[in-house]
């Protein structure tokens, strides 16, 4: 019997692949030039497409206009916030501040990220938070060719949640269960033996999105095939995710180009 495959395509969305997009990530145009043609190319070996969207409110713990110096300014972005700044007084939260130094301090007792400012992006019902159009367009035509459609799974809605990882957010919210881990798509993804990851940003979503693969979900690890020409890292960060991929190696995760595929 011929084996099955999933191509999941991580937060390729125009804010972040669009060189006019808020959080443009340098490379992104040309990753969603290769996604899209694999679909085009490859639609009768693609069984099932999963996209997932980041999105955000306005007023997000990350976003700027949630916080505040002691003269009311809000941070610029990236500008990162510890828990010692809380503390100290130098940023304020304008909302649920007994939270959120919880927050921070449990996200910084984990290691992975600081708490980090970014530009208002992929914000709910807007341009931001949409595909980018070619992985639009190709999706389209793959959901008429094969029959069936492609599956959206939204996440980082919740203003508290910063939800790098698709299947879990960072830390999540008690009695929220949309930043809780995603068992649903955990389940999804194992009726599949081969699960295609691409999408933005390498250094981020992508790798934590690995990551939680990894410590959750270490059954989907041998089916996972990262193309490594489909994500790009934002700028200068691409360090934070390269031991989440030596790790991914050395426990049987495959990695080539997608015109290898």
């Amino acid at each position: 019997m011929e084996e099955t495959t999933a191509l999941l395509i991580i937060d390729a969305q125009y804010d972040f692949c669009d060189p006019g997009g808020a959080l443009y990530v340098p490379g992104a145009q040309e990753d969603v030039r290769r996604i899209a043609d694999l679909i085009h190319r490859q639609a009768d070996r693609i069984d099932h497409l999963i996209v997932t969207l980041d999105t955000h409110q306005v007023l997000d713990v990350a976003h700027p206009g949630f916080w505040q110096d002691a003269e009311g300014t809000p941070p610029a972005p990236f500008t990162t916030i510890t828990a010692a700044d809380l503390a100290a007084g130098r940023w304020v939260p304008r909302f649920e501040p007994d939270y959120v130094l919880k927050y921070l301090q449990q996200l910084e007792a984990e290691g992975a990220f600081q708490h980090f400012i970014w530009p208002e992006h992929c914000l709910l019902g807007t341009r931001g938070a949409a595909l980018a159009e070619p992985i639009a367009a190709a999706a389209r035509a793959w959901v008429h060719r094969r029959g069936r459609d492609y599956e959206a799974v939204v996440k980082g809605v919740h203003p508290l949640a910063e939800h790098f990882g698709i299947f879990r957010a960072q830390v999540p919210v008690p009695g929220v269960p949309e930043t809780e881990l995603n068992t649903g798509l955990i389940a999804t993804l194992e009726g599949y033996d081969r699960l295609l990851l691409v999408g933005e940003a390498r250094s981020h979503c992508v790798g934590t999105s690995l990551h939680q693969m990894l410590r959750y979900a270490p059954q989907l690890v041998p089916k996972v095939v990262v193309l490594t020409d489909c994500m790009s890292d934002v700028t200068d960060l691409g360090y934070l995710a390269d031991a989440i991929y030596a790790e991914a190696r050395e426990r049987g995760v495959r990695f080539m180009n997608s015109t290898e595929w």
